[in-house]
């Protein structure tokens, strides 16, 4: 299992390599990611000790909902416990249940607009523990479910590190509910096309970019483990959070990329770089980038590559 080790520098400059440990609690555990929730994963907060009634009989740790618009159930364990794993997928069958309690909790917390855009086609579950075991990873290959497993330490000074062990994808084309089918089949196809999770997708791509597309979506996935979501309006390019958003744009034959990289730390270009916060627009990421052509990607590999580093 992948080791995350941690140095810090002592006052001749030597590395000098730090002890990370397990918390006293685990509510220590919770309440720290839930004060970091979206920052750390990508997740707005909803609710932490929810319950989910007499016929589930428990109260599911966290629950949230993604930058993409999908409900998350998160559980906790201080120690390497495997009953993390069943535990949350116990919970998730009462979120499928309980759709409509879910998305009048969301409303409430995170307002209407934010309700009326879950996307029930794949939630996920999120276990953080202080370990997880071979058999685990085995059961989260067999599971159904978009399931993240996510390893944590505690160093001195306050830190907290997170590494993500394992990702299952889960279904790619399950269901969608109610609300999610009526609010497809009302997309305008001219803002919002369908898209493949790869080049090799027949018939998704739009033509006049899919040769720009295949070199994009091999520069996203040349940094280890980076799952590619196709959704509703863009393909998210994530580890732990959203890293890049892709965008079509076929009547400018251009394709938008969206980075999780503070504008600030970029020069922008007109035509080429835009500072996105405070703007709407889809997918997740605060500098947009936009790629006409080979010679563009060729410019925008180096803001691509700061964005997976600081991932």
């Amino acid at each position: 299992m992948a080791e995350l080790m941690m140095f810090r520098r002592d006052a001749n400059g030597q590395g000098i390599e730090l002890s990370g440990s397990t918390v006293a609690l685990e509510v220590e555990l919770q309440r720290r990611v839930e004060a970091g929730l979206e920052q750390m994963l990508g997740i707005r907060f909803v609710a932490s000790e929810y319950a989910t009634g007499p016929w589930h009989r428990g109260r599911i740790d966290t629950l949230g909902l993604d930058e993409n618009g999908r409900p998350v159930v998160i559980g906790f364990k201080k120690g390497s416990d495997s009953g993390v794993l069943s535990q949350a997928v116990s919970y998730l069958s009462w979120l499928r249940s309980a759709q409509h309690e879910f998305e009048a909790l969301v409303g409430k917390v995170l307002g209407s607009e934010a309700a009326e855009s879950i996307d029930w086609r794949r939630p996920r579950v999120v276990c953080l523990a202080a370990g997880f075991s071979h058999h685990d990873r085995v059961a989260v290959q067999r599971l159904p479910e978009r399931i993240d497993l996510v390893r944590y330490r505690v160093f001195e000074g306050g830190l907290l590190s997170l590494l993500l062990v394992y990702s299952s994808p889960g279904p790619s084309g399950a269901a969608s509910s109610r609300r999610t089918w009526e609010r497809e089949t009302a997309v305008d196809s001219s803002t919002a096309l369908p898209v493949a999770p790869s080049p090799s997708g027949v018939g998704l791509v739009p033509e006049c970019l899919r040769d720009l597309y295949a070199e994009l979506d091999d520069a996203l996935t040349s940094w280890g483990e980076v799952e590619v979501a196709p959704l509703r309006h863009y393909i998210a390019y994530r580890r732990l959070v959203n890293v890049a958003s892709v965008i079509f744009r076929p009547k400018h034959e251009a394709i938008l990329v969206y980075l999780r990289l503070d504008p600030d730390s970029v020069v922008l270009e007109e035509g080429f770089t835009r500072d996105m916060r405070g703007i709407g627009h889809l997918g997740t990421g605060d500098l947009e980038v936009r790629l006409a052509s080979a010679a563009d990607l060729e410019k925008a590999a180096p803001l691509i590559r700061r964005a997976f580093e600081a991932a």
